[in-house]
């Protein structure tokens, strides 16, 4: 079948620096040639191209060099084992200045098709992976109670940042003084037992 080409990406080939476009021509057909079903588009300014309206891989170009990239940690991976990793660029391939700086065509092929199949299996997803939230200070409240304690207080020490937070959130989220002084006294009490703050619903 023959691909169905987008006149944006047209439009932002012809508006490339001169070196750029002879890669950015030869990316795209290789891309369709190792996936006919690719649709193309524009994603955050470069062209993208996509399989069942999901990014399988993308083009850009740059003042100095241009960048070719292949969707999903599964091809990133693959991608840091062919090829090393590549730092300071934008892309999979690093700076490409010219059709030199890419794989041979058999390669890209390649490449093209695993995404495919990564993307069929499910494997092209990026994983956001959380940051860790600072520690939180305990109340002053709170500290005096579990020093009453020792079994609380011992607990408390073993407990991780995670867990204190639950708590301490729970405790200073009260609107009430009285709320306050009976989760704090529920806190050193479920603490002393080694039981995290929401220790029930790990039950159900």
């Amino acid at each position: 079948m023959s691909p169905t080409k987008n006149p944006a990406l047209d439009a932002y080939i012809a508006a490339a620096a001169p070196f750029a476009q002879p890669i950015l021509r030869h990316c795209r057909k290789l891309f369709h040639r190792g996936c006919p079903c690719l649709v193309e588009t524009i994603k955050w300014g470069h062209p993208s191209f996509t399989l069942d309206g999901k990014i399988l891989c993308y083009l850009a170009a740059f003042k100095a060099h241009a960048a070719v990239g292949f969707w999903g940690p599964a091809m990133h991976a693959l991608l840091k084992k062919d090829r090393g990793s590549i730092e300071g660029a934008f892309g999979a391939m690093g700076r490409v200045t010219s059709r030199a700086d890419l794989p041979d065509d058999a390669t890209m092929l390649r490449y093209v098709k695993t995404a495919a199949e990564f993307l069929a299996a499910g494997r092209s997803k990026m994983v956001r992976r959380a940051k860790p939230k600072p520690a939180l200070p305990s109340p002053a409240d709170l500290v005096t109670a579990l020093a009453g304690n020792a079994a609380a207080a011992g607990a408390w020490k073993k407990f991780s940042p995670a867990m204190r937070r639950d708590y301490i959130e729970w405790i200073t989220e009260a609107k009430r003084a009285e709320t306050r002084t009976t989760r704090i006294a529920t806190t050193v009490a479920w603490v002393a037992e080694g039981k995290k703050r929401n220790w029930k619903y790990e039950e159900c």
